[in-house]
């Protein structure tokens, strides 16, 4: 049930995000074929979507226009849009989808700005983040570059895929053991509160996504060596916290060691100390 309840959570999302791609494609009475490549290209280059086959992505996008053909106004669009992305973070990237669906052509027309004004208002996205992710549009980057998570964040999912690890994860003990890591100058900027709330985010992530699509996104948020050493730092002290590390917990310790590409030596060293 919680697997099939995870699946429902991604469509619903993913529905949600082309839906807004649509709306800025057709907000002025037209839809570009540079509109729909824009669109095309935006999803294939965001983890979202990954292992979305080509019918998949044409099937979402009919039934995403038919859905908003059938919608009786623009209110109850983002009513439904709202309800599908609960958490700031995608409702940034709606409108950062938004936004660059109406800039493909280079300029946006009084309709399209009108919509994105709407959207921007309906979703509590500030004036600071639209301008930071419409400046990342205009110079031709990825929404990764303005939707960039936190450091102290991935860090967190980390620790979070650990104690997930044998199916059983419990927010309050995540959120417990994220705690109990703050004396750790990694998070010496991070409050108590924003820590609980890396730690809701990531438990949700989980959720929605799966383990493959998380294991993704930190292997594009932790670039460098020293990040990953980190990262692995950390997860292998919530492995050992217990005195034992299980086989699940070995598992995800296994595959963070492949996705970050660590040595074996530089890995032994890491758990000698953990």
């Amino acid at each position: 049930m919680a697997r099939d309840q995870a699946i429902k959570t991604r469509k619903e999302r993913n529905a949600a995000l082309v839906e807004a791609m649509l709306l800025a494609a057709m907000a002025d009475g037209s839809v570009s074929q540079r509109e729909m490549q824009t669109l095309l290209a935006r999803v294939l280059e965001r983890p979202e979507f990954e292992g979305t086959q080509a019918g998949e992505l044409n099937l979402l996008v009919e039934s995403s226009a038919v859905r908003l053909s059938e919608a009786r106004n623009l209110e109850e669009v983002l009513a439904s849009l709202r309800r599908r992305l609960p958490d700031h973070k995608n409702r940034m990237l709606a409108f950062g989808l938004a936004a660059a669906v109406a800039l493909a052509d280079q300029r946006a027309t009084r309709s399209e700005l009108g919509l994105l004004k709407t959207f921007q208002a309906a979703l509590g996205i500030s004036e600071d983040e639209v301008a930071q992710i419409i400046d990342v549009i205009e110079q031709g980057g990825s929404l990764s570059e303005a939707l960039g998570e936190p450091l102290e964040r991935l860090f967190a999912e980390v620790m979070v895929l650990v104690l997930a690890a044998d199916g059983q994860l419990k927010e309050a003990e995540a959120r417990a053991m994220v705690e109990s890591f703050a004396a750790d100058p990694l998070f010496q900027n991070v409050s108590p509160e924003r820590a609980q709330g890396f730690v809701s985010e990531s438990v949700a992530a989980l959720a929605s996504d799966g383990l493959p699509q998380r294991m993704h996104v930190l292997a594009h948020g932790l670039a460098t060596h020293s990040q990953r050493m980190k990262a692995y730092q950390l997860a292998t002290k919530i492995a050992h916290a217990s005195g034992r590390t299980s086989h699940a917990e070995q598992r995800i310790l296994d595959l963070l060691q492949a996705t970050f590409g660590l040595a074996d030596d530089e890995v032994a060293r890491l758990d000698e100390q953990g």
